[in-house]
């Protein structure tokens, strides 16, 4: 049987600069979160803002390698980044005073990814 690749260019190009960027900074967490989003789309991950209330505190560093949904309250702000997100999920982030990034922008601000927790 077949084996099925990822057909997204953008998700294409994302895992490889993930790779890249573990290797150049010597990091692990960059290539363990382009592992991740290299599944299957039915196995990828998906999280709910009410799972990113319960496990983080004020303040964090998040990377979801999946989708953010907006099931749940959040009350606290956090900085998530994460492959997508629902609208729901980011106007409840945003209106916690948290902030949404893209996986790029979190690389390019802190490449060794120090304080980043992952979630998923």
């Amino acid at each position: 049987m077949k084996k099925a690749k990822t057909t997204n260019p953008e998700l294409i190009t994302l895992i490889r600069f993930l790779k890249k960027q573990s290797r150049e900074n010597n990091v692990r967490i960059w290539k363990d979160v382009a592992e991740r989003l290299a599944k299957p789309r039915r196995n990828r991950i998906a999280v709910n803002v009410s799972r990113l209330n319960r496990y983080t505190e004020k303040k964090e560093t998040i990377v979801v390698p999946g989708k953010v949904i907006g099931t749940g309250k959040i009350d606290h702000p956090i900085t998530v980044a994460a492959f997508l997100f629902s609208e729901k999920a980011k106007e409840k982030i945003k209106a916690a005073r948290g902030k949404t990034l893209s996986l790029l922008q979190l690389i390019k601000k802190n490449p060794k990814g120090s304080n980043v927790k992952i979630i998923g």
